[in-house]
């Protein structure tokens, strides 16, 4: 566990000594017209299984396109969206959706599976990565307040082994979920606050 822990460590390091190229925030406005229909006008999401990108880093969503774009990460609807992008499309795209103000999803959470994922969050280190209020940070995405469906999605992949994960610390986190575990906590984050 601690190996884990120090290779997250210098993947930050890394990261914040050599963040992505800033992209241009309206350029990306006007790029990210394409995306508006799934993931919302301003990067808040309405439906469901989709994943809000408001408020993620640049740095997360710039990894994330490029995956999708050499077919790291494959889903039949982003797949074509981002084959023919250039990196500075991918760079405009992700300096947008970090400039816009998150918003929760509205969700039909339980209160009592959210209050037994809470332990789960904490058991499991989330705040390490994804930070205190689990806003995300560089090369790591926002779990608050994220859909519920896509949560649930990601978590049994990573378990699976089958969702990409950039330095398999998800991978790794996930094998030790019961199905039970991925609900409650699940339900924990998607009632986390989104807004800053």
């Amino acid at each position: 566990m601690m190996r884990t822990f120090l290779i997250v460590a210098l993947l930050s390091t890394l990261a914040a000594a050599a963040p992505a190229a800033a992209g241009d925030v309206e350029a990306g406005r006007r790029k990210a017209e394409r995306c508006a229909a799934c993931h919302g006008a301003d990067g808040n999401s309405t439906l469901s299984g989709t994943p809000s990108l408001a408020g993620m880093g640049a740095f997360y969503t710039h990894w994330q396109l490029i995956m999708f774009r050499d077919g790291r990460r494959r889903d039949p609807q982003m797949t074509p969206f981002v084959q023919n992008l250039t990196d500075e499309d991918l760079g405009d795209l992700a300096a947008y959706y970090a400039a816009q103000a998150p918003r929760s999803r509205t969700a039909a959470t339980s209160s009592s599976r959210a209050a037994a994922g809470r332990p789960l969050a904490l058991s499991n280190h989330c705040t390490s990565c994804h930070g205190p209020a689990l806003m995300g940070q560089l090369q790591v995405p926002r779990l608050a307040g994220q859909d519920l469906d896509y949560l649930v999605k990601r978590l049994r992949g990573y378990k699976a082994k089958t969702t990409s994960d950039l330095d398999g610390m998800m991978t790794m986190v996930a094998q030790s979920l019961s199905d039970e575990d991925v609900e409650n906590l699940v339900h924990f984050l998607a009632s986390m606050p989104a807004e800053r």
